[in-house]
């Protein structure tokens, strides 16, 4: 049961991350997902708009034993297929985004407010990564709650 007594959400078979560029949010939910679930769980992710990649997103993914593979941001517009089962939202604007296609595709739609690492930077390279690394942790917690993934983390 979740908080409040009601019904955890059932686990779909299908997830769609999406955030502002595809640069950051999104694409590392994609990784840990893959990772923890494997082939059990389909998973893709997406931007509202195109971005460039983020080379601390390699570096905060590497120091857990992950990598982004070949990986390059792209739109919702570049997904050759809309139909997943749910689509989780990390920034606002993709949250609006995933909200319009509600209208003409039946997807669930659900807004992880998740901060965007860079408006954390302006320090030195450790305290920029260490924002990246925050937002890393917090996804990963999230995503094995989520979609109880029920290994052993290595994050």
């Amino acid at each position: 049961m979740a908080e409040g007594g009601e019904k955890a959400p059932s686990r779909p078979q299908s997830v769609l991350f999406m955030c502002g560029q595809n640069v950051i949010r999104s694409p590392i939910a994609e990784v840990l997902a893959r990772h923890y679930f494997g082939r059990s769980l389909y998973v893709a992710s997406a931007g509202v708009r195109p971005g460039d990649p983020d080379p601390f997103v390699a570096t905060v993914l590497d120091e857990i034993g992950l990598d982004l593979g070949k990986h390059r941001p792209h739109t919702l517009e570049d997904l050759e297929d809309l139909n997943f089962d749910l689509i989780v939202t990390l920034a606002p604007e993709a949250h609006h985004a995933a909200l319009d296609l509600t209208g003409r595709l039946p997807v669930e739609v659900e807004y992880w407010p998740t901060m965007d690492p860079t408006l954390a930077a302006g320090g030195s390279r450790e305290q920029t990564l260490d924002a990246y690394r925050a937002m890393r942790d917090t996804l990963s917690n999230r995503i094995r709650d989520r979609f109880r993934f029920a290994g052993k983390a290595r994050v």
